[in-house]
């Protein structure tokens, strides 16, 4: 089974930073494109970055240039520095496969909140 854990929200003012992990366990991770997901108060999930097992990232138009997506293999490990943040930005954040199997469960998500 594979299990997802995140960390490092918190509470930040507007302009600030934040770098969320996300441990995965499994053999999965190094052969398969992971992403950052939020979700925010009465809104769907949905997909912020990505990093394809060759290094290569995606963002949202929403985040492009502000956000940076990487990955250590050799911990299963996923990161978003998150820079320049907005109160827009305020979700729930969660790591998962791109695109998410019917096998694999969300974690528990880690909360960023964004003060004006």
């Amino acid at each position: 089974q594979v299990q997802l854990v995140e960390s490092g929200g918190g509470l930040v003012q507007a302009g600030g930073s934040l770098r969320l992990s996300c441990k995965a366990s499994g053999s999965i991770f190094s052969i398969n494109a992971m992403g950052w997901y939020r979700q925010a108060p009465g809104k769907q999930r949905e997909l912020v970055a990505r990093i394809n097992s060759d290094g290569s990232t995606n963002y949202a138009d929403s985040v492009k240039g502000r956000f940076t997506i990487s990955r250590d293999n050799a911990k299963n490990t996923v990161f978003l520095q998150m820079n320049s943040l907005k109160p827009e930005d305020t979700a729930v954040y969660y790591c998962n496969i791109v695109p998410r199997p019917p096998y694999v469960n969300w974690g528990q998500g880690t909360q960023v909140t964004v003060s004006s």
